[in-house]
C-alpha cells in the first residue's frame, strides 16, 4: 500500500502529541526508511524500546502511523501513513492556535538544530556537497497574498522529486536525503 501524501492535523491534542521530539523522530524514521519494529526504531533513534513502543502507539492513535497488516509475531512493524504532515497555524480557536504555535516552534527548533549539525560537519563533506549546499535570505516588500504566492511558486519545483520518497528505486546513485527549508515571515513592525 502506498502511503497517502499528507496527513492534516486539525485537532489540538494531535498537534501536541506530534510535537514530542521522540515522536517526530519516529515519524521521520518511518518515512525515510520504511516499516520498523519498536526494537529497530529504538536502535535507530537512540531511545529505549519501551519508550519507542509507547510513542509509536501514541502516533497510531492520531493516524500518523499504523501497524503493518498481516505481520505476525511478538513485534509487529509500524509504518508511516503519509509522507508529510500539515496543520494550520491560523485557527481562531485559541486551543488549536496554541497547539499549532507550539508545534511550529518545535519544528523550527529542529530545523535550527539540523542546520547547526550541518555547519559542524560541513568540512568533512566532499567539495561537491559543500558547493551544492547553501543558505541565503531575501528581504522583499510583499503583501500577504504575494508572500503566499511566492512560497507556493518556490515549492512547486520540488514536486518532481517527491516520488523518490516513496520509491527508493527512483533515487539516483549518490543521492542523499536533503533538507530544504522554506520560511517566509514579515519583519517586526518598526
Amino acid at each position: 500500500m502506498q502511503p497517502r501524501l499528507t496527513t492534516e492535523l486539525t485537532d489540538a491534542r494531535a498537534m501536541r502529541a506530534y510535537a514530542h521530539p521522540t515522536r517526530l523522530a519516529l515519524v521521520g524514521l518511518l518515512r525515510r526508511e520504511g516499516a520498523k519494529t519498536a526494537t529497530q526504531a529504538a536502535a535507530a533513534i537512540g531511545e529505549s524500546v519501551a519508550s519507542c513502543s509507547f510513542h509509536l502507539r501514541q502516533l497510531a492513535k492520531y493516524g500518523l502511523i499504523e501497524q503493518v497488516p498481516g505481520e505476525h509475531g511478538r513485534e509487529k512493524p509500524w509504518r508511516a501513513t503519509s509522507l508529510f504532515t500539515s496543520w494550520h497555524s491560523d485557527s481562531s480557536d485559541p486551543e488549536i492556535a496554541a497547539a499549532a504555535a507550539h508545534l511550529d516552534a518545535v519544528i523550527f527548533d529542529g530545523y535550527i538544530e539540523k542546520g547547526r549539525d550541518w555547519l559542524a560537519r560541513r568540512e568533512q563533506e566532499s567539495a561537491a556537497w559543500k558547493r551544492a549546499a547553501e543558505a541565503s535570505d531575501y528581504a522583499l516588500w510583499l503583501t500577504s497574498a504575494e508572500l503566499r504566492k511566492l512560497l507556493e511558486q518556490m515549492a512547486a519545483p520540488t514536486e518532481q522529486y517527491r516520488a523518490r520518497s516513496i520509491d527508493p528505486n527512483l533515487r539516483p546513485k549518490g543521492s542523499r536525503l536533503v533538507t530544504i527549508l522554506q520560511v517566509g515571515f514579515p519583519a517586526a513592525d518598526q
